[in-house]
């Protein structure tokens, strides 16, 4: 049994949003509110930056978690970006059950997109899916268990087409994309599984890279694209076959020993006469470790268009500032540290304490996390502790993500996009800045590293709070392997907002919410920015069946 949730919308000054499956946005600013949660603690917006606070970031170092049974509104600006984004609950490996789908922030229409009006906008979740709950896949990762290959790869929550009908069983529903024989679509991506990359491909069809993660990149076609766990890509795909018959679309795991099913979605021309046919498009080779790290560098940012803004993305020039703290971060494999499995950055584990560090933060609550999070890997035992890298507001800072485990993994920032300006295999050393791309790198907010490699990113903090740095992969993340960074702006203060929720030291100052109400009466309180309602209601849907 899976889960999946429906979102509903209809954007409005103030009310209630219904029936699309993808929340639309238009920069630079708006309120994300009323999440109906049930038992889910959080729904973290992945790689939407939460302009000048982090107080609604949605993740367990800035928010308490929802109780079960209220409703809770975030609300924040989305302010200086647009792009392909996407929400999924954050908390207790509750991602791996779904409670997923896509944001889309749109330019202004001041600020001219660098390509022509699609004739249709299709959001696409894909991700692995496993036959155990998510709860007795986070008893297997405590427990030393690995979580393996995945028992499928999913389409928006459903499973493959029946390809193979030695592989696939009968009477699995799967996703169809209707298209029009001579259009253009823009098809937004999106790996939001657990912790398996994937190389996604539409069959007979070139794919034009045009976004990811709110950067305009220069504009190539690809035949198939790697993406990792937590990244966007948005793609221009014109119909240009006869239309004769449907075609796959395609996610295959990669870097993993999988007999399983591929996803397999089918693109269906108006025109068609017939079913997809013939063997899925063609892999890359596994045994080309180049193949995918080549491809990512392939990948640049367009410097002569707007995006949030009407100035080239270009000018800021990122290459030419200078770096004023340089952190080097270790991850190791999973290890026992005073009798529990954990992982570590820089041999510190991140223990997550019962008050938000955001809220000490703010209160002035010592003892909570210390701001020592060390500059380069420890030469001493492994240790569990709530350590926070301090950061200068307006600081530009290079961190170099060493990747020491054999998994590839994804890394994410809060609150930022940074620029990823190289990735190799073997050991970083002074000598890897010769291979720096400083001109064109792309600013996105989640990157890969590969198997004992390293990637490296730099960024610009110039929006204040305490920002979440972790893996994306759910089971080293679970484990312990992120840390926050606080960047505090001493000019500026940051109340707290009249929606927070108190817990840990501070739970006294915790009133009992009038939002624990029926959803149907849930009122909603206008706020002066540009306001838009979201009602998210959790069903439970049978994925596959065995």
């Amino acid at each position: 049994m899976g889960t999946f949730l429906d979102l509903f919308l209809k954007q409005q000054q103030t009310g209630t949003l219904w029936l699309m499956s993808k929340t639309i946005l238009t920069s630079p600013c708006f309120s994300l509110g009323i999440f109906h949660v049930h038992k889910i603690g959080f729904h973290y917006r992945n790689g939407i930056q939460h302009r000048k606070n982090s107080w609604q970031d949605g993740v367990l170092g800035t928010n308490c978690p929802i109780p079960a049974g209220w409703n809770w509104t975030y609300a924040f600006q989305v302010k200086d970006q647009i792009g392909s984004f996407f929400y999924f609950p954050s908390t207790n490996f509750q991602a791996a059950a779904g409670g997923f789908g896509g944001i889309i922030v749109n330019n202004r229409d001041i600020i001219p997109v660098p390509f022509g009006t699609p004739d249709g906008d299709i959001t696409l979740t894909i991700g692995d899916w496993f036959l155990k709950s998510h709860k007795d896949l986070r008893k297997n990762i405590e427990n030393g268990v690995d979580l393996g290959s995945p028992d499928g790869i999913l389409f928006n929550g459903l499973g493959p087409y029946r390809y193979d009908s030695t592989i696939v069983p009968d009477g699995i529903p799967y996703q169809v994309i209707n298209v029009e024989p001579g259009k253009t679509y823009r098809f937004r991506v999106h790996n939001v599984g657990a912790l398996t990359s994937l190389n996604f491909r539409i069959q007979n069809h070139n794919m034009l890279l045009v976004e990811t993660e709110g950067s305009y990149t220069v504009q190539q076609n690809y035949t198939n694209m790697d993406i990792h766990v937590g990244q966007s890509y948005s793609f221009l795909v014109t119909m240009d076959q006869t239309g004769s018959n449907d075609y796959y679309i395609v996610a295959s795991p990669r870097f993993v020993n999988s007999t399983k099913a591929s996803g397999v979605a089918i693109l269906h021309y108006s025109n068609s006469q017939g079913p997809a046919s013939g063997p899925l498009p063609d892999l890359p080779s596994e045994s080309d470790p180049s193949f995918s790290i080549n491809q990512a560098k392939s990948i640049r940012r367009n410097l002569t268009t707007g995006a949030a803004r009407p100035n080239p993305q270009g000018s800021f020039k990122y290459g030419e500032i200078t770096v004023s703290n340089v952190y080097l971060i270790q991850n190791k494999p999973p290890q026992l540290i005073n009798g529990k499995r954990h992982t570590t950055l820089n041999d510190i584990s991140f223990f997550i304490p019962s008050t938000p560090l955001k809220l000490a933060q703010q209160f002035n609550v010592l003892g909570i996390y210390k701001l020592d999070f060390p500059k380069r890997p420890m030469n001493r035992p492994p240790v569990v502790d709530t350590s926070v890298i301090n950061s200068t507001y307006k600081g530009f800072i290079e961190i170099i993500l060493q990747n020491s485990d054999t998994t590839i993994q994804s890394y994410h920032l809060d609150g930022y996009a940074f620029f990823v300006v190289g990735m190799d295999y073997g050991v970083w050393t002074e000598n890897s800045r010769s291979e720096y791309n400083k001109l064109d790198a792309v600013a996105r907010s989640t990157t890969q590293v590969f198997p004992g490699a390293w990637t490296a990113i730099m960024v610009y903090l110039d929006n204040a709070g305490l920002w979440n740095l972790r893996a994306q992969n759910l089971d080293t993340w679970y484990l312990g392997q992120e840390v926050y960074l606080s960047v505090v702006n001493p000019e500026v203060s940051d109340p707290v907002p009249d929606n927070a929720i108190y817990c840990g030291v501070l739970s006294s100052l915790q009133r009992d919410q009038a939002q624990r109400v029926r959803f149907s009466e849930a009122s909603l309180v206008p706020i002066v920015i540009t306001r838009i309602f979201i009602a998210l209601i959790i069903t439970f849907v049978g994925i596959f069946t065995k």
